[in-house]
């Protein structure tokens, strides 16, 4: 078994808000994250999957089919986006960037042919990022 990591970018723009609380709360838990006009990161992320090398190819994975497939479900849909407002997953949670790597780790499960999704990392900033598993993790 072996792990390959792809990277990939995007930029994005985001809030934090619960309806159920009063203004004053939010502000209270989100601080400056919980203006309604939102604010941007550039987001990285790495996904890491996990399998066999091919004995032939010697790729766990296609490359360019990994980035095709990581372009057209996540890139594609979060990029230069207003993630509260234009992505349907964050309609109903908020676009933490643990809810991000989950969501992502969703929108790519079982779309890798000859590979086991490992793990999903999501870079909000250089010195922060959430780390997801899966379910079973």
């Amino acid at each position: 078994m072996i792990f390959l990591t792809r990277k990939a970018e995007f930029s994005a723009a985001h809030f934090y808000w619960v309806e159920d609380w009063t203004e004053e709360k939010n502000h209270r838990i989100f601080g400056k994250c919980a203006n309604r006009n939102g604010h941007g990161h550039n987001y990285t992320i790495e996904v890491t999957v996990a399998g066999e090398v091919d004995p032939v190819t010697g790729f766990v994975v296609d490359l360019k089919q990994l980035k095709d497939i990581l372009e057209r479900e996540v890139i594609s849909v979060y990029d230069h986006r207003h993630l509260n407002l234009e992505v349907p997953e964050f309609r109903s949670s908020l676009p933490t960037t643990e809810n991000i790597a989950i969501a992502i780790w969703k929108r790519l499960e079982d779309k890798i042919p000859n590979a086991k999704l490992h793990r999903i990392r999501v870079y909000e900033m250089p010195d922060l990022f959430a780390d997801f598993y899966g379910e079973q993790g």
